[in-house]
């Protein structure tokens, strides 16, 4: 891989790269995911009517991780937020500042956007993940709390 990585906003023509990172994403959490989630959230990306954004980089040609964002409203601020909900940097990528370039990334986007913040969660048991996002973002200490429905 080479050291310039590029992150850009994904394109119409990226889905036959984007979807092994996709699929790489959810099979690092022990999940499969349907079919027709992926394709809708594939359309959400397009949609201007859909606050759900994504950006990718890329090295050599070839994509090497994404960084999918939705701003949302909330009862804090007046300005939407920056929910990171997913980000993934291929393995043979990882350790090598890509991660750091989306996250960069995804600011400089949320900055432009008028909103005051972005924040993510990452699994308990990510602590690769954890040394890179301890070092550009802070802990909330909040714990998530979920019940399927």
């Amino acid at each position: 891989m080479s050291d310039v990585v590029t992150v850009r906003a994904l394109a119409p023509t990226d889905f036959a790269q984007w979807l092994p990172l996709w699929v790489g994403y959810h099979r690092f959490y022990g999940r499969a995911i349907a079919d027709d989630v992926t394709r809708t959230t594939w359309g959400r990306f397009f949609d201007a009517y859909e606050p759900v954004n994504a950006l990718v980089a890329e090295a050599d040609g070839g994509l090497i991780g994404f960084a999918h964002t939705i701003l949302h409203r909330n009862t804090a601020t007046l300005a939407p937020v920056c929910y990171m909900q997913d980000l993934f940097v291929a393995e043979a990528a990882r350790g090598k500042g890509v991660g750091r370039a989306l996250i960069e990334a995804v600011y400089e986007r949320a900055k432009a956007a008028g909103s005051p913040r972005v924040y993510w969660m990452t699994h308990e048991t990510n602590a690769t993940a954890q040394a890179l996002y301890d070092q550009v973002a802070e802990r909330s200490g909040f714990i998530q709390y979920r019940k399927a429905l």
